[in-house]
C-alpha cells in the first residue's frame, strides 16, 4: 500500500479541491482510502463521494496515538493507496508551541511524506522562501513535493518553479492555474455537503469540471513514486473487532440532505457491537421502529419548511421520547428537536423573520444567527446522564455553529465541559427522559465509552 499526505501552506490554499481531484483520479485505477485531519464532516463527504470508500478523520487533539493508529489501520484494510488531507496550514494546531491537533503531528505519527500546496497567487521567488521555511521548521516532517496553486501565465510558473528547484530541491508536481468562477460552492459552515449536492446535476458537473481541470495540470504518476510504501493492512484492530451476540438491535440514524454530519467510525463502532443501522429521512420518510435513534448535525435551517411539513415524523419523535427509547442528538439534531428555528437577521441566504416549527420535543427555542462558535470540546458526563453507567465518561469532539438554543429554566445537562462552549456555557447535552441533545459533535472513538453506554441503554441490557 502506498500513502501520502497533502497539506496546505494556509487555509484556503486549495488543498481540498486538489486532494479531491487526486483521489478521484486514482480511484479509477486503485482502491483509495482517504482521511481528513481534524474535526470535519464536509470535506470527507467529497472524498467519500469520489472514491466510494468512507473517509475517516484523524485528530491528535481528541485522539491518542493508539486510537489514531487503530482508525488508520482499520480503514486501510483492502486499500491500495491511502491519501490524507490536512487541515489549515501544515503546522496549525490546538496550541501555539506544540503540534497537537496539527497536520504535522499526523504526518510524523504515520511517517508519511507530505506534499505541500502553496497558494502562489502573486508570488514567485517568495514561494521558495515560504516552502524552505516549512521544510526547516520541523525536521521530523518529510516534505517530499510541492504543488503550486493559483498561478497566472507561463512566466509566473517559470519563475516560481526555478526558484523552488534552486533553493528547495524538491519535485514540483503541478502548477494549477487560477480559474475564476470554478470553485466548490460554499456556505457558512464550509462547502455544500456532497450528500446534499449530489442530487443536483449542475453541482456534479461543477465537481467533475474542477477535477478534470486540476488533474490536467498534475503529475500524479510522479506523486505515486514519492509516496511511502507501507505494509498492507489485513487485521481488524481490537477497537473495531466485532462482538458476538445472539440478539439483534437496531439503531435508526437520520441521514438525508438536512442531516449528514457523521464520522464514519461511528457506524463502524455501532456495528462492531453487533447492532444494525437503519437510515431514515426526517424530510422525506417515516420514523422506523428501532431500539435507539441518532440525529446528527447538518443544516436543518435550510430545510426548515420541508422538515416542518413532515408533521408525522415530529410527532413520532415526541412519542419515542415519551416512551423512553434512547435518542442521541447533536447540533442540527438538537435544533430539530427544539420548538422552533427563528431567523433574526439576514444570514447566508436565510431571511430575517423566517420561522420554522420544529419537533418540540425539547423545551427550547433556536435562533440564527449569532457569533460563530468553533472550538474543540473536552469534558465528561455527569450523574444526570440517563444512560447506564455513564457518569464521568470522557466526551471529546468539537462545536461549530452560528445558532443559539434557549432552553426553558430548569433543564438538566449531561456534559460538564472543561474546554469548549455548550448550550449554556460549560453545560451541554440537554436531558429529557432517555434523550441527550447537545451542540457538541462527539468523535465516537475517544468518546466510545459514552457511545457504548448509549448502546447499552438501547439494548435494555442494564438499568441505570
Amino acid at each position: 500500500m502506498k500513502a501520502f499526505l497533502i497539506s496546505g501552506d494556509r487555509s484556503g490554499s486549495g488543498k481540498t479541491s486538489i486532494t479531491i481531484a487526486i483521489a478521484a483520479s486514482l480511484a479509477k485505477r486503485y482502491n483509495v482510502q482517504t482521511f481528513k485531519v481534524g474535526m470535519d464532516y464536509i470535506d470527507p463527504s467529497y472524498l467519500t463521494g469520489v472514491t466510494g470508500r468512507a473517509c475517516r478523520n484523524l485528530d491528535s487533539f481528541v485522539m491518542n496515538r493508539d486510537e489514531l493508529v487503530a482508525v488508520y489501520d482499520n480503514a486501510c484494510i483492502g486499500a491500495d493507496i491511502a491519501i490524507i488531507e490536512g487541515v489549515r496550514g501544515l503546522y496549525e494546531g490546538a496550541e501555539s508551541i506544540d503540534d497537537v491537533g496539527s497536520t504535522a503531528s499526523i504526518a510524523k505519527l504515520l511517517d508519511v511524506p507530505v506534499i505541500v500546496v502553496v497558494d502562489a497567487r502573486s508570488i514567485t521567488r517568495s514561494a521558495a522562501a515560504l516552502l524552505l521555511g516549512f521544510m526547516n521548521f520541523d525536521p521530523g516532517v518529510r516534505i517530499a513535493g510541492v504543488i503550486l496553486n493559483n498561478v497566472r501565465g507561463e512566466n509566473h510558473v517559470r519563475k516560481a518553479t526555478e526558484a523552488i528547484r534552486h533553493y528547495c530541491n524538491i519535485p514540483i508536481l503541478g502548477a494549477i492555474p487560477r480559474v475564476e468562477n470554478l470553485d466548490l460552492t460554499m456556505r457558512h459552515l464550509g462547502l455544500i455537503p456532497y450528500e446534499e449536492g449530489i442530487k443536483d446535476k449542475p453541482f456534479l458537473d461543477r465537481v467533475s469540471s474542477i477535477i478534470e481541470m486540476i488533474c490536467t495540470h498534475l503529475d500524479i504518476d510522479t506523486l505515486l513514486t514519492l509516496s511511502r510504501d507501507m505494509a498492507d493492512r489485513k487485521i481488524v484492530p481490537r477497537l473495531f473487532s466485532r462482538c458476538d451476540t445472539d440478539k439483534t438491535y437496531t439503531i435508526a440514524v437520520a441521514r438525508d440532505e438536512a442531516f449528514n454530519f457523521y464520522y464514519a467510525d461511528l457506524f463502524s463502532l455501532i456495528m462492531a457491537k453487533g447492532f444494525t443501522i437503519e437510515f431514515f429521512s426526517p424530510i422525506h420518510g417515516v420514523l422506523p421502529d428501532a431500539d435507539g435513534y441518532i440525529l446528527g448535525g447538518g443544516y436543518p435551517e435550510y430545510f426548515g419548511k420541508s422538515l416542518s411539513e413532515n408533521a408525522a415524523m415530529m410527532e413520532d419523535f415526541s412519542r419515542v421520547c415519551s416512551e423512553d427509547i434512547p435518542i442521541l442528538a447533536e447540533c442540527g439534531g438538537l435544533m430539530y428537536l427544539c420548538r422552533e428555528i427563528r431567523i433574526i437577521n439576514d444570514f447566508s441566504g436565510l431571511l430575517n423573520g423566517d420561522f420554522f416549527s420544529m419537533a418540540g420535543v425539547l423545551p427550547a427555542t433556536c435562533t440564527i444567527p449569532k457569533k460563530r462558535i468553533v472550538t474543540y470540546v473536552k469534558g465528561v458526563t455527569n450523574n444526570n446522564s440517563p444512560f447506564p453507567k455513564s457518569n464521568a465518561l470522557p466526551v471529546l469532539g468539537h462545536a461549530f455553529h452560528y445558532s443559539t438554543v434557549y432552553p426553558d429554566p430548569g433543564v438538566s445537562y449531561a456534559y460538564d465541559l472543561e474546554r469548549g462552549i455548550g448550550i449554556d456555557s460549560r453545560n451541554d447535552g440537554i436531558i429529557k427522559n432517555n434523550l441527550i441533545a447537545s451542540y457538541t459533535h462527539l468523535h465516537p472513538v475517544p468518546s466510545r465509552n459514552f457511545l457504548f453506554s448509549f448502546l447499552s441503554s438501547c439494548s435494555r441490557e442494564e438499568s441505570r
